[in-house]
């Protein structure tokens, strides 16, 4: 190789590194900006009331207790509806239907349920469950977060299952082990720690979901832990508290956006050791 040829892929790589460390640095900005001025706004508000006190009426100080516990069920309601059907769905496309025209129409419409505007699968389950029972729930907002997760876990199961060698099958099935036992105890292993990422990715997604909650929990003042009624929830009450012409709820929303941004990247951090782990037990 000549020394002028070397020189100018030497040059172009060098390019290419310094673009690259600008856009992360460019991206890790946003995220600390965020942070800081997330904690600046709502610090007066992140004191030991906010996780033991219920949202306050307009004037009084509390806080956000009944939020944090309605966005809990919340979630887990979705992940909890969500996951096993996206699971189950991932491994049909990996297993059953990898080539067939019933495999490719399922994943187009997965991917389009998965770039949906999260405010028209809300307005869905409004039509589907909300006008049906006649009021809001915790069970509906729970069913729209669902179909959040949904496609996430389906793409995430069939992509970590079609990633399992194909001779890990082939020596399973040649011992005679139905594929359904395969399937459970042989690739459910092996890509256990991707699938568990993709239902992790799904819960950040839905931790911060607003609109879609806005047309089925929608929200409440005071405790609750029934699934059948209106349900206070940290993204709706952030919405309104930010809207509001008071300060105090202002504070609060503020201290709201902090901790749940920062459980967004705590999970989203937790994803993303599982998977180097996994990597690196492969490795």
């Amino acid at each position: 190789m000549s020394a002028s040829l070397y020189g100018i892929r030497r040059a172009k790589n060098i390019i290419v590194q310094t673009l690259a460390i600008a856009a992360t640095v460019f991206g890790l900005f946003w995220l600390v900006w965020i942070l800081i001025t997330t904690l600046g706004k709502g610090i007066d508000s992140l004191n030991l009331a906010l996780f033991t006190q219920m949202t306050p009426p307009p004037g009084s100080s509390g806080g956000m207790l009944n939020a944090f516990f309605g966005s809990f069920v919340l979630s887990m309601l979705g992940i909890a509806f969500g996951a096993p059907i996206g699971v189950l769905a991932g491994t049909y496309l990996a297993e059953y239907s990898a080539t067939s025209w019933i495999g490719g129409t399922v994943r187009f419409v997965n991917d389009i349920l998965l770039s949906a505007p999260s405010i028209v699968l809300g307005l869905f389950v409004y039509t589907l469950v909300v006008a049906q029972m006649g009021h809001f729930s915790a069970l509906a907002g729970g069913i729209a977060l669902a179909f959040i997760v949904l496609p996430v876990v389906v793409r995430t199961t069939d992509e970590m299952l079609r990633l399992v060698p194909t001779q890990m099958r082939e020596a399973a099935l040649s011992l005679g082990v139905p594929q359904w036992k395969v399937i459970v105890q042989v690739l459910y292993r092996s890509s256990l720690p991707g699938i568990v990422t993709g239902i992790l990715l799904a819960l950040a997604r839905i931790s911060g979901e607003t609109a879609p909650l806005l047309f089925t929990a929608l929200n409440n003042q005071y405790w609750t832990n029934d699934i059948m009624s209106p349900m206070a929830n940290v993204p709706v009450v952030i919405f309104q508290y930010a809207m509001s012409p008071y300060e105090n709820w202002h504070t609060l929303a503020w201290a709201g956006a902090f901790i749940l941004t920062m459980f967004v990247l705590v999970v989203s951090l937790l994803a993303r050791t599982i998977v180097l782990r996994n990597k690196l037990t492969h490795d």
